[in-house]
């Protein structure tokens, strides 16, 4: 792996494990709290190949840390990332930066959700104007700190779509996810 690979793998990482707390962040009380049956269909039909953990794998994704959980707020699971995807500012509904597993009592990983990730292009926590937004109009959270000193300021957006989440489609944490199985 290349130095600006294993930073973009690393900073992405972090991101995803300590970045998903901030929940209540600019822009997320403005957006609709799910996709709609088109932009659904949309991301399925770009993710679905990934329930099979091998063909991520085989695409370019890699573990991006261990299971992801807050006794308060729930889980998440363990994270994919894919450091081509994450380095590219571009959000594309085909191709989300992270794909996210949720472990099983049987010992298996099924995906969960998606995740898009872009870092902020201004790297200043009190402006906004370069948020991104998914299928033109569900603004992604933050921007928020990085949560380490290599990692840079940053937006994201989870979308539960492989497995219900109470707290909503675009809620970082589902409570209904563990990584005690």
């Amino acid at each position: 792996m290349t130095t600006t690979l294993r930073r973009i793998t690393t900073l992405a990482t972090a991101a995803v494990l300590a970045g998903t707390a901030i929940t209540a962040t600019a822009g997320a009380a403005d957006r609709a709290d799910r996709l709609t049956s088109e932009e659904r269909r949309t991301v399925h039909e770009a993710t679905k190949r990934y329930r099979d953990l091998d063909v991520a794998l085989a695409d370019g994704y890699v573990p991006a840390g261990g299971c992801v959980a807050e006794p308060e707020l729930g889980g998440m699971g363990y994270h994919y990332l894919h450091p081509g995807l994450a380095a590219d500012p571009d959000v594309d509904p085909a191709a989300p930066e992270i794909l996210v597993y949720t472990p099983h009592p049987d010992g298996t990983l099924r995906l969960a959700a998606v995740e898009w990730w872009v870092p902020d292009a201004d790297q200043d926590l009190a402006t906004d104007d370069d948020r991104p937004e998914l299928f033109d109009r569900l603004p992604f959270d933050g921007p928020m700190p990085g949560h380490d000193p290599e990692m840079p300021v940053h937006y994201d957006l989870h979308v539960w779509l492989y497995k219900h989440n109470p707290a909503g489609q675009l809620a970082p944490f589902n409570p209904k996810v563990s990584c005690d199985v």
